[in-house]
């Protein structure tokens, strides 16, 4: 084996060492060990990244002699690889521009207890993934869920706790589905291993067959338990209060990131442990496809009724989730390629957004009502500049980020036939009207009003926000002007994906 295939399994290590380690360390020692080891595990995935591209082929790193169900595998390609630096660095950047609010609304010793819930919340989503095994993928969820409430839970409030409770139910309900999926799953085939799986139902399963019945109750498992996990309308009730919340960094985390690794998820099983031939034709796509449409329509609706800002970025999101699994929905490789872009184009685009509302908070007294923060992007003129390029980016306007994710939907919708075809293009459109109404609302009320360009007294940029607004800012111009590289990084990913 190659020194740089040992990549994957070191990173997720060294996180898991880290994360314990840091237990012993007092707040700014946590920080500052926190802010090298993701940095650090990021660049050992650029690396991974650069093996791939100069023409490594993907690879299998067994953990321990044994398989599945005694041991389990990693498995790491182009995708992973890209996806993973991407989880990285939005965290990296995410952490460091709202640290300000961290120290601010942690109180104490639970600074230290947020730097471990981050390390670990890394860790369970690069494991998610790079896992070749869905019982190991099973035990990360639950990790990723129990560290995603703590960094809700750390900001003190009873709106916090009520926030954070919502969506630990919420999202038991969805791993209890997961569970009962792979348990079904395993009943059926014998294999905990995704390529076995997929191995012993192409081999041994007839299509239309009795044999098959358990196989797509199970992916029916599988999908509603991770719609449910990544708030998919109408199952998004507890992400606009978790986000109004939490402080700037866990909004960020939770929206660019969380979502997306159970999602990641999903796509493995579609794509990787059954494969769309078998799949082709499952009622499941088309209620996907419907949910995922409501989603981009019904998202959007809520975000112009919103008159909090942080609100309105979270109903954003659940109309974003709709993009991802309208193209998950349409069954076919182009459909998925799109909702894998719409992963690491939103990852860069919410998290920047974020981090921007936390800034546009400090000129504001506090407030993220819509009302108190008019000539905030005045003020603040970095998250002013932030929030008119992820807004651009958001609509999907050219030489911005998103506008790759609405290039490749469209391209994929025409390649349907019948009522999705027509479904999905009036989903784009409507959506993609709405996303301009209260985004470009939002702007104007940021840049309007007269004489209030006044910053508060004894205010004073802070350098880590500032840097990470700015790079924000660069990496969704950089993704925008370069989308042919991102499509053809997307399209080698899920070459070796398969």
């Amino acid at each position: 084996m190659l020194f740089v295939q040992n990549i994957v399994s070191w990173s997720i290590l060294l996180l898991i060492v880290s994360g314990a380690f840091t237990a012993v360390l007092n707040a700014k020692a946590a920080k500052y060990l926190s802010t090298i080891v993701i940095a650090l595990v990021g660049v050992m995935n650029i690396f991974l990244l650069k093996y791939f591209l100069g023409g490594g082929e993907s690879f299998t790193y067994s953990m321990g002699h044994y398989g599945a169900p005694a041991g389990n595998e990693l498995r790491s390609g182009a995708l992973e690889a890209a996806v993973s630096i991407v989880f990285c660095f939005v965290m990296l950047f995410s952490l460091i521009g709202g640290r300000k609010h961290i120290e601010e609304d942690v109180k104490g010793k639970k600074q230290n207890l947020y730097y471990i819930s981050s390390i670990f919340l890394l860790c369970s989503m690069l494991a998610l993934v790079n896992t070749n095994d869905l019982f190991t993928a099973y035990v990360f969820v639950e990790i990723n869920t129990i560290t995603a409430c703590g960094i809700i839970l750390a900001k003190e409030g009873r709106q916090a706790l009520a926030a954070s409770t919502r969506y630990l139910i919420m999202s038991l309900v969805g791993s209890g589905m997961f569970l009962i999926g792979i348990c079904i799953m395993y009943g059926a085939t014998g294999h905990l291993l995704m390529e076995p799986i997929r191995e012993y139902v192409l081999t041994n399963i007839e299509p239309g067959s009795r044999e098959m019945l358990p196989v797509q109750v199970s992916m029916a498992l599988f999908a509603v338990g991770m719609a449910l996990k990544s708030a998919l309308w109408p199952f998004h009730s507890w992400l606009p209060e978790a986000h109004s919340s939490a402080t700037a960094s866990s909004s960020a985390l939770l929206s660019g990131l969380v979502l997306k690794a159970y999602i990641f998820v999903l796509i493995k099983i579609i794509y990787r442990v059954l494969g769309i031939e078998v799949l082709s034709g499952n009622p499941i796509f088309d209620i996907l496809l419907v949910f995922g449409a409501a989603a981009m329509i019904m998202g959007s609706v809520n975000a112009i009724r919103e008159k909090d800002l942080k609100r309105m970025l979270a109903y954003s999101s659940v109309g974003q989730i709709g993009y991802i699994y309208l193209g998950i929905g349409m069954g076919s490789a182009i459909g998925i390629y799109a909702a894998a872009i719409q992963i690491l184009v939103h990852a860069a685009t919410k998290a920047m957004l974020f981090i921007a509302s936390g800034g546009i908070m400090d000129v504001s007294g506090g407030s993220k009502k819509f009302k108190d923060i008019e000539g905030a992007g005045k003020r603040d003129p970095f998250a002013g500049a932030a929030f008119i390029v992820g807004s651009f980016s958001m609509i999907g306007i050219p030489f911005f980020a998103g506008f790759v994710t609405k290039y490749t939907l469209v391209s994929a919708a025409t390649q349907l036939a019948g009522w999705r075809m027509y479904l999905a293009f009036i989903a784009i459109i409507v959506s993609t009207l709405l996303t301009a109404i209260y985004y470009l609302m939002a702007i104007a009320k940021l840049f309007g009003g007269e004489n209030n360009s006044k910053r508060p007294e004894g205010f004073k940029f802070n350098i880590g926000y500032v840097a990470a607004i700015i790079i924000f800012i660069i990496a969704n111009i950089v993704i925008g002007l370069n989308t042919d590289w991102l499509i053809n990084l997307v399209d080698l990913g899920f070459s070796m994906f398969a």
